[in-house]
């Protein structure tokens, strides 16, 4: 039978070395990367059943890895890693499409079950569309955030949860949590100063 293969994406040797040995040990075929932009890189290019990475990293965080790996790879898992202090972060990513999170220190038991939940969820649900679909929702969040200084800090710190009033779905929240503004300009169209606003700010603030 062939094994399931890992990614698993963090900044800390040891945290590497830690989960390596657990799923190892368990009957994964696991790979490393001390480096979230190399993390990300590998795994768009080899073929994984799942991924796990850590949220925040010296280049690129895990949102950042989680919005452009969902971008090519919808139906891949990732797993987020967190401390304290990103938790609410992390619970934030779940909102926008990661599978789940692990907060250290974890131990084995608690490892293994979130990713066997994450793979399980994965064979059983059809991905998030990728493609912008809700344009004019887009479009009042942006506006709105262009001009009102509350909903601005409701987005920084309360994540998806801010934008529960719009239609959106989870990519398209993603994209602008993250400051996308690539993504959403290449479906929208070039978007006007007081648009890009928030989407600059977000892109500068990188508290994820």
């Amino acid at each position: 039978m062939e094994k399931n293969k890992a990614l698993v994406i963090d900044d800390e040797q040891i945290v590497l070395d830690s989960v390596r040995k657990i799923l190892t040990d368990a009957d994964y075929e696991v790979d490393v990367s001390l480096s979230g932009r190399e993390g990300l890189n590998q795994a768009i290019q080899n073929d994984y059943e799942i991924v796990l990475t850590d949220i925040l990293m010296p280049d690129i965080g895990g949102m950042r890895v989680l919005k452009d790996l969902k971008r090519v790879k919808p139906s891949l898992p990732v797993i987020i890693i967190t401390g304290y202090a990103t938790v609410h972060s992390a619970v934030q990513a779940i909102k926008l499409g990661a599978a789940d999170y692990i907060e250290k220190p974890f131990n084995p038991e608690e490892l293994l079950k979130a990713v066997s939940s994450a793979l399980g969820i994965a064979a059983s649900q059809t991905p998030d569309e990728q493609a912008l679909i809700h344009k004019e929702e887009m479009i009042k969040v942006l506006e709105r955030a262009a001009s009102d200084s509350k909903f601005i800090y409701d987005l920084l710190y309360y994540g998806a949860d801010a934008m529960d009033e719009y239609d959106l779905t989870k990519p398209e929240k993603l994209a602008i949590w993250t400051g996308d503004i690539d993504w959403i300009e290449k479906h929208i169209g070039k978007l006007t100063p007081l648009q890009r606003r928030w989407l600059e700010l977000r892109k500068k603030a990188e508290i994820w």
